[in-house]
């Protein structure tokens, strides 16, 4: 079997999973691109004749190339799903993975937003205007629920409740966030907002909570350009990413500062696993971690 007929089925099978559209798409580019390699430069073509030696290397020339080792984690992950499905649908005999092993990757100082930067942030959008009223909302969200991009664009109206928010996180995981009094101050200002401007617009997608200015649902890459926009008015430091995920790496590093426990704020962020929630923590500066210890001292409490 050609393993691009292989990949074929494996896409399809994706499909009828339901993965993101966003998982899909990074399958078939980092398989393909792994199969072109192994064809040219090794001269297999046959799913059957791949070995672990193929594979390691590719990833040797990954190296070469000077890509990151979280980089080439990704394309092993990748992999790894792809033999798993040709080995149950027994178009391959061996687990050619298993020999495989994961790249040890640098723990990387996650650098992040002040407080003084987040303060400009989100006084940066002001005025009534249905665009101004979004963009404040939608910083102060970022910032005070920590959810992620795509999270955001996907909340619907029925998703806000009373107290709090549903979340439908990765791998259809859904979770709550509270609707803090800032947040809920700044939504009952852009939904009055809102309900004005979508009046008598009836091809508008009104189910979702934040609409482009046409009307649809936000995009991710309006999300981005938004916080971008607002980073750069704002003069933030050159080091740090304005991005909708550094205002993620905010909220987790400013609950752990203020005392939240690793596991609330790892539920909070939606994490499979508290290990990825533990990089925040390693990247807190150690004045930060002394007044969080001062803070919560057990005799000082007492």
């Amino acid at each position: 079997m050609l393993m691009e007929d292989c990949l074929r089925e494996f896409m399809f099978d994706c499909k009828l999973r339901k993965l993101s559209v966003r998982t899909i798409k990074s399958y078939h580019n980092n398989l393909l691109r792994m199969f072109k390699f192994i064809q040219s430069e090794l001269k297999v073509s046959k799913l059957d004749e791949i070995t672990p030696r193929c594979i390691q290397m590719y990833i040797e020339y990954l190296t070469k190339q000077g890509l990151k080792e979280n980089y080439i984690n990704g394309i092993i992950k990748c992999a790894r799903a792809f033999f798993v499905y040709a080995g149950a649908e027994e178009y391959i005999s061996k687990d050619i993975m298993k020999k495989i092993k994961w790249q040890r990757e640098e723990i990387p100082m996650i650098e992040t937003f002040t407080d003084e930067e987040v303060t400009k942030m989100i006084s940066y959008y002001t005025g009534n205007r249905f665009l101004d009223v979004r963009n404040r909302l939608l910083m102060i969200v970022l910032f005070d629920t920590g959810i992620r991009n795509t999270e955001l664009c996907e909340i619907r109206l029925e998703d806000v409740r009373e107290t709090f928010i549903v979340i439908h996180g990765k791998g259809k995981k859904i979770r709550h966030v509270p609707i803090t009094s800032i947040i809920n101050k700044y939504l009952i200002k852009y939904l009055r907002v809102r309900e004005a401007y979508i009046v008598d617009k009836v091809a508008y997608q009104t189910d979702y909570l934040f609409l482009s200015q046409k009307g649809r649902k936000l995009t991710v890459e309006s999300v981005e350009r938004i916080v971008a926009t607002c980073g750069e008015s704002c003069e933030i430091r050159e080091t740090v990413r304005c991005s909708p995920h550094t205002c993620r790496h905010y909220y987790a590093q400013t609950q752990l500062k203020n005392g939240c426990d690793l596991f609330t704020v790892s539920r909070l962020l939606g994490h499979t696993n508290i290990n990825i929630t533990k990089r925040y923590l390693q990247s807190m500066h150690s004045e930060d971690i002394m007044a969080a210890a001062v803070r919560t001292s057990p005799l000082g409490n007492l």
